[in-house]
């Protein structure tokens, strides 16, 4: 009964080592696609947000050039006013209607001027905006291609990469069932607090293989001797010693 309790904690060691050398194999992929992922979604963000200032550019100037036209066609409408006030003064019966007659034309000389005025304004606004439009339509553009060549970097990296890391996700997940939930669940939660994702690890130099601090002789035996899960005082990874090659 004793050496069946021995193999069984033994082959609970062998689980969990092997489990974390397919979970390191699966880190590995994800270390050598490194940032791609995150730099496409960053691009993707950006060029959504100059797209976005793009069009409310667009949107301004289309609301300066109908600005220009809509005072245009005030200056039209008050010259016509101010020809037509001009002959009713030729034909006035006393200078009271004269008067009158001469401060709407005065009025209209106004709008005129305002109009215009007005038009200056907007086309100094419009000349700015070409400016800023033309920048963040380069930028635009810019950040186009630079998505453009990290795509083609990220499709050519996972096409190498995908089968190899399905596969291992597989073999992950197969291990799994094969361990114990609690276990899963503690070598799950030392994964995700560690830098490395390592949660099984062996003696490296009389160390811990995780954080390398010095591990006592008789606590080593232990370890060897695959008769109990024993943990790093220090960092609280489980320590094993590893199969045998064949």
């Amino acid at each position: 009964m004793a050496k069946k309790a021995e193999n069984t904690i033994e082959e609970k060691l062998s689980s969990l080592y092997n489990l974390q050398q397919i979970d390191s194999a699966i880190d590995k992929i994800k270390t050598i696609r490194g940032e791609l992922p995150l730099e496409v979604q960053d691009l993707e963000d950006e060029i959504e947000g100059l797209d976005t200032r793009l069009e409310k550019l667009k949107q301004e100037n289309d609301e300066l050039e109908k600005g220009i036209s809509d005072r245009k066609n005030m200056i039209k409408d008050a010259k016509a006013a101010i020809k037509k006030y001009t002959e009713q003064q030729k034909n006035v019966r006393n200078n009271r209607e004269f008067d009158s007659i001469s401060k709407e034309i005065e009025f209209q000389g106004l709008e005129i001027e305002l109009s215009e005025k007005k038009i200056n304004e907007f086309k100094a606004k419009i000349e700015h905006k070409a400016e800023i439009l033309q920048s963040t339509s380069d930028k635009f553009e810019e950040r186009k291609k630079d998505l453009e060549l990290k795509q083609q970097e990220l499709q050519e990296i996972s096409a190498e990469t995908e089968k190899d890391e399905a596969k291992l996700i597989k073999q992950s997940e197969k291990a799994k069932k094969a361990i114990e939930e609690r276990l899963v669940v503690a070598y799950d939660r030392l994964r995700n607090n560690s830098r490395n994702g390592l949660a099984v690890v062996s003696i490296q130099r009389d160390s811990c293989g995780g954080c390398f601090n010095k591990i006592p002789p008789q606590r080593q035996l232990d370890i060897k001797a695959r008769k109990k899960i024993i943990v790093c005082e220090h960092c609280g990874r489980i320590l094993v010693e590893p199969p045998a090659e064949d």
